[in-house]
């Protein structure tokens, strides 16, 4: 091989980070090189990259493996330990050219790989500009990393650093850039979004951003949020939902669980009864409104009953598109030394949770049939509807957006009348 190619695990930041790093890493002259950026949010993540690591090597033997990201920040001495890697980059290390340039040499000891610095020291995030991301049609953009949030069962902290925010001018400024380069899509992106802007001048919240964002650069068709914490949600976001129809109906949630002493246990900030409220809210304010979350099965000293509370926050708010992932221990967590439950529990709760889920996006597809639509087609055949339902789309050019008819539905996608892809 020859150039940078870079294997991206994880969520919607790491796919911008990793846009940056491939920029930073060709400023820097590097050549043959594979960079590899982690996540650290469940064990089976950490499996995955090392095993695409192994494989990356095995087809580049000649090649350069640099690791980087959440994991190899919280699990550095893991990775420096393969020796299938030359290099282990902390987070913030990935992010800076001179990282690059100043890689050790072949051969060296598990020790000599590291270059990872203790991410609780830094404070700032700078802004970072990219021109493209590399395979989608919706473009992305860091305005948060960090978390100050302690949540039992995460480490992501631990990989990411304390919440540290991009100040507003320079996130229009590279929605601009974007803008500019033919994207009708903007995604903002952070570890916790909607802690944005309490470390900057005035405080500024993420719904004012947006409103900024929308205001400063008017060829922006689409705004779209990745995920959020309800219990932050400011007014500034409530009239964004209502009122602006640039704001995509569509809201990722992270909810985590339905029952009250769970949510204490993983010290989360929201009760069932704050889920409830605020999504009965943004119902009211857009009804079209589509609601995602993350909820974790098997969670330490759940019961059946506290499991069927999850079953039922995810019923009671209807939750479209829900992510499921069975708890997974990571080394360092408060969660991680509580009382487990024997993991075949755990999966047999994730599933049915996923069944849960499954119904409900059936019902929320069957909910659609007949309505019109408006489709960001994507460069896989599908497309996303304005409130993030997927739709089969051959045939029809990717990064279009295309009004059609939704004629039904195969319990997975939404499916388009023929005579409207036509004359599309």
């Amino acid at each position: 091989m020859s150039g940078v190619e870079v294997i991206t695990f994880g969520c919607r930041l790491n796919t911008y980070e990793s846009e940056v790093m491939r920029a930073e890493a060709e400023k820097a002259g590097l050549n043959n090189a594979i960079l590899v950026n982690t996540c650290a949010v469940t064990g089976e993540a950490v499996r995955q990259a090392r095993q695409a690591i192994r494989r990356a090597r095995r087809d580049n033997p000649h090649a350069r493996i640099i690791v980087t990201g959440c994991a190899a920040q919280t699990e550095k001495e893991v990775f420096a330990s393969m020796a299938e890697v030359d290099a282990v980059l902390g987070n913030e290390e990935k992010l800076k050219s001179a990282s690059y340039r100043s890689l050790p040499d072949f051969g060296v000891s598990a020790e000599e790989k590291l270059r990872v610095n203790d991410i609780m020291s830094v404070r700032a995030t700078a802004p970072q500009m990219v021109k493209h991301i590399d395979g989608h049609v919706r473009a992305f953009i860091q305005v948060q990393n960090g978390c100050d949030h302690r949540c039992t069962f995460c480490i992501i902290p631990y990989g990411r650093g304390n919440s540290r925010s991009v100040p507003m001018g320079a996130v229009v400024d590279q929605a601009r850039k974007l803008v500019d380069g033919g994207y009708s899509e903007i995604v903002l992106t952070g570890v916790d979004a909607t802690s944005y802007g309490a470390d900057l001048p005035g405080t500024p919240t993420l719904g004012l951003l947006a409103k900024t964002l929308l205001k400063q650069v008017p060829d922006i068709r689409r705004l779209r949020l990745s995920s959020i914490d309800g219990i932050e949600a400011d007014s500034h976001l409530f009239d964004l939902i209502a009122d602006e129809a640039r704001f995509m109906p569509h809201l990722h949630l992270s909810l985590q669980h339905g029952d009250d002493m769970i949510l204490k246990r993983m010290k989360r900030r929201h009760s069932s009864a704050d889920a409830r409220a605020f999504t009965d809210q943004v119902r009211r304010l857009r009804p079209e409104i589509s609601l995602g979350a993350d909820m974790i099965a098997g969670f330490p000293t759940e019961t059946e009953d506290m499991f069927a509370n999850a079953v039922r926050l995810a019923e009671d708010c209807g939750i479209a598109h829900l992510h499921v992932f069975p708890y997974s221990p990571r080394p360092g967590t408060p969660a991680a030394r509580m009382p487990q439950l024997d993991r075949a529990l755990v999966k047999d709760r994730a599933a049915r949770l996923r069944a849960t889920g499954a119904a409900l996006h059936a019902r929320h597809l069957e909910s659609m049939v007949g309505s019109e639509q408006m489709l960001l087609v994507e460069n896989n055949g599908l497309a996303h509807t304005e409130n993030f339902t997927l739709v089969d789309a051959a045939g029809l050019k990717p990064r279009a957006l295309v009004p059609v008819t939704i004629a039904g539905h195969n319990g997975k996608h939404l499916t388009m009348q023929v005579k409207q892809m036509a004359a599309a």
